[in-house]
């Protein structure tokens, strides 16, 4: 079993009872005396620099000093990480003798080392406490801010939502009235329509009562306007009513009769008179029933289908002049206007 070596030994051994422990002086230190300065000894120190007395707890003193420069240098470092941006650290300091125990070592007392690294740690921790709490509360307001960007952002859109829905909304109801209000005229309108058409019908209903078509059992054969050579003037003056001869001929209204007799290529004809100046011509009669000058009622007989005049074959020319007037109208249109279908 292996056991330990002996201690080197000392090239001198201390003697307890010499000051700091020291042996006797040396040749290598030349000649040296003890130094113990008194009041008596020192200069006078001028102007405002003293000395203080080193009392009693020099190294609570020493400690207290070294306590300040330590937060001193601690809150630098927290300022410095602050400004940084840099997380905070813990600074541990190393266990610094004191300065009673570098002059004579005694009355000292230790302060241990973690005392001091704690308070450093505690400091910066303060310190980095307190910038954390800056940082939220910078961060707090620029979130704050940002919220209320984005909620008038929100709002303006949200503004700007509504009125367009809402210029929609007036734009459809705009088309829609508009709209409505066309079927409404339109409606109106073919109500009106409606309703003239019902009020002519009536009159020409009650018309219808009043006039009557010249003959029955007919064909219509030439139309007024017709062109052609076999007429004098070059078109058809009339409307012609093809009928056997002898097929009785009917007043159309009441009125007088103005004239009864032959008219040359119009054969015989017999004008009647209306009460408002019209007049109505029945021409190429074979024979007539009545005399200038007499009344006749609607649907009494005035005269026969003939083919006297310019004719081709037995038919009743009827021509209608309004006013008198030497130029005729369409008598197919003027029927119709009395109700009449010819």
């Amino acid at each position: 079993m292996a056991s330990n070596r002996p201690a080197p030994q000392a090239p001198f051994a201390p003697d307890a009872s010499e000051p700091f422990a020291y042996g006797a002086p040396r040749a290598e230190d030349g000649v040296w005396e003890e130094w113990n300065p008194t009041e008596e000894s020192l200069p006078a120190v001028r102007g405002r620099h003293r000395v203080a007395k080193q009392r009693g707890g020099g190294l609570a003193r020493s400690s207290t000093v070294l306590g300040v420069g330590v937060i001193a240098a601690v809150g630098a470092g927290g300022m410095a990480s602050a400004n940084t941006g840099k997380p905070p650290v813990s600074i541990a300091l190393p266990d610094l003798p004191s300065v009673d125990s570098l002059i004579d070592g005694h009355h000292h007392t230790e302060t241990p080392a973690a005392s001091l690294s704690g308070v450093a740690t505690a400091t910066a921790t303060a310190v980095g406490d307190s910038t954390a709490d800056a940082g939220e509360a910078l961060r707090s307001r620029i979130m704050a801010q940002a919220e209320r960007q984005q909620s008038k952002a929100d709002s303006r859109a949200t503004a700007a939502a509504v009125a367009k829905a809402d210029q929609q909304a007036a734009e459809a109801a705009a088309k829609a009235a508009k709209e409505a209000s066309v079927k409404a005229a339109a409606a109106k309108e073919k109500a009106e329509a409606d309703a003239e058409k019902k009020a002519e019908q009536a009159r020409l209903a009650a018309l219808a009562k009043q006039y009557t078509l010249p003959t029955s059992s007919y064909t219509i054969t030439s139309t007024f306007g017709q062109a052609g050579s076999m007429w004098s003037s070059g078109y058809h003056t009339g409307l012609d009513f093809a009928a056997p001869t002898g097929t009785l001929i009917k007043a159309i209204h009441s009125g007088t009769i103005t004239e009864a007799g032959w008219a040359g290529a119009y054969g015989y004809r017999t004008i009647l008179t209306l009460d408002d100046g019209t007049e109505l011509w029945f021409c190429h009669q074979s024979s007539i029933s009545v005399s200038a000058g007499q009344k006749v009622s609607t649907g009494e007989v005035i005269g026969r289908v003939g083919a006297t005049g310019n004719v081709t074959g037995p038919h009743l020319h009827l021509e209608v002049h309004p006013g008198g007037q030497p130029t005729g109208i369409d008598p197919g249109a003027w029927l119709r206007g009395k109700g009449l279908t010819p």
